[in-house]
């Protein structure tokens, strides 16, 4: 069952969402190797070196998306030197970069449920002090969980998110 769509949204032909977030999130974060440097930053990676191998990119490409995300603000460069060693920078993820973790939770889950064989992925994720599965849900401010058909757009006052044609 598909989203709710209110007041001028009810009409999908009279609009298209020219600001969209979720474009605007893909056009930063939407190659698979800017989400699997994000993953690798999750699991603590944070020299240059050590991003490109465990994700098997070249150091080219890791170069290229490890400029953009520090750019698009989700890391940032801190510098660090070895005894004896020239300053090299580390990457490490900012606030805005930590908020991406329910994201990435949220297509592991969906990759071991639906992409491997058994529906059950490699890597089980458990909370560190009991152990217990990890979930990642839609969910209101009161706590009930949603599935689409229990939520509701509308346009957000304060935003011109809706182009009228």
């Amino acid at each position: 069952m598909p989203m709710r769509l209110e007041g001028p949204l009810a009409d999908r032909s009279r609009w298209q969402a020219s600001a969209c977030s979720i474009g605007k999130a893909m056009d930063v974060v939407g190659t698979r190797s800017a989400m699997l440097l994000i993953r690798e930053a999750f699991y603590g990676t944070t020299r240059f070196d050590d991003f490109a191998a465990r994700v098997g990119i070249t150091d080219a490409i890791a170069s290229a998306r490890l400029k953009e995300l520090v750019a698009a603000g989700i890391f940032a460069k801190r510098p660090y030197r070895e005894p004896g060693q020239r300053t090299r920078y580390e990457y490490v993820l900012t606030p805005m970069g930590q908020d991406l973790l329910p994201a990435v939770l949220a297509l592991m889950r969906w990759g071991d449920r639906y992409l491997q064989t058994d529906g059950e992925g490699p890597l089980a994720v458990v909370e560190d002090s009991t152990g217990e599965p990890v979930e990642v849900r839609a969910r209101s401010a009161s706590g009930a969980d949603l599935d689409a058909d229990g939520i509701r757009l509308r346009v957000n006052r304060r935003s011109a998110a809706v182009q009228r044609r």
